[in-house]
């Protein structure tokens, strides 16, 4: 079973997506009541801190200073190809372990995400995933990823699979809920952000109808697999196939073929099996008339 690249969706999500996400949280915080009139001791406080910083009395908190060393860090580790698996982990692993409070850490485990997904080391992937949403429980990249990963990496022998379901389906609808009302920055085009958001769709709702499947929740699992594949010009073979399998399932044989025909038009693993099963479907159909 082929993963999809991780390398593509952190590339267009730091491009397209990260000043929106860096603004989430802040968004938040400083969401207020207009009608709301602050208590006049409140007021007096911030006028007076107003007028001593006005006459200089009152000294603004200083930027933080940028450390030459930790940037240089920060620049090595993002300009280490993403073929280097190796060499990113340890760059990456180095710089959280000397900087422990740097403001690019969120970026560097998201980094590392990418790089333990291309070694397929799971353990540290999803370590890797949770620090990262440690301080930003709203990347909607690491969302996304780690609850499309979980069903496809899934293990019925593992003691904490149901655990494991569970949250990818938390992560997945958390994702799609972010990206419903996420605003477009500024310094992107309407099609532009139309298309980061679609496939960032397409990824979460993939995830969430593999996480039905394992669960054998056909209705659901069909409805988030038809959302998935619906946009994308190349769907993920793995979903169309999975798709035609719930809907077999539920006795939908027509339907069944023609999502199994359409995962047989593309080369891969699952091709041939795409094939025979289009076949079992059509004599399903036929035989249930």
């Amino acid at each position: 079973m082929k993963l999809r690249s991780l390398s593509e969706i952190v590339r267009t999500l730091a491009l397209a997506l990260a000043g929106v996400l860096a603004l989430l949280p802040i968004s938040r915080a400083q969401g207020t009541n207009p009608n709301m009139i602050p208590a006049k001791e409140q007021q007096a406080e911030q006028d007076q801190k107003l007028k001593e910083q006005t006459l200089g009395q009152g000294v603004a908190p200083a930027a933080p200073k940028l450390d030459p060393a930790e940037e240089a860090s920060y620049k090595a580790f993002f300009d280490t190809s993403a073929q280097d698996s190796d060499k990113r982990i340890q760059l990456g692993q180095d710089f959280v372990q000397k900087y422990p409070t740097s403001r690019y850490n969120e970026s560097v485990y998201a980094g590392l995400v990418q790089a333990y997904f291309a070694k397929q080391d799971w353990k540290n992937f999803y370590d890797s995933a949770d620090k990262a949403l440690a301080l930003d429980a709203d990347n909607v990249a690491i969302l996304a990823t780690v609850g499309w990963v979980i069903p496809h990496a899934y293990d019925a022998n593992d003691p904490d699979a149901a655990k494991k379901l569970d949250k990818a389906e938390s992560y997945e609808k958390h994702a799609i809920q972010i990206l419903g009302t996420m605003p477009k920055p500024e310094n992107m085009t309407d099609d532009q952000f139309a298309s980061a958001k679609a496939s960032q769709l397409s990824q979460a709702h993939s995830g969430l109808g593999l996480v039905y499947f394992r669960h054998q929740q056909f209705e659901d699992s069909v409805k988030e697999l038809q959302l998935a594949t619906q946009g994308p010009s190349m769907p993920d073979p793995t979903d169309l196939f999975v798709l035609g399998f719930g809907l077999q399932n539920l006795h939908r044989y027509g339907e069944a073929a023609d999502a199994y025909d359409h995962c047989s038009q593309m080369p891969g693993g699952l091709q041939d099996r795409c094939k025979q099963s289009a076949d079992a479907a059509r004599k399903q159909a036929a035989s249930s008339k």
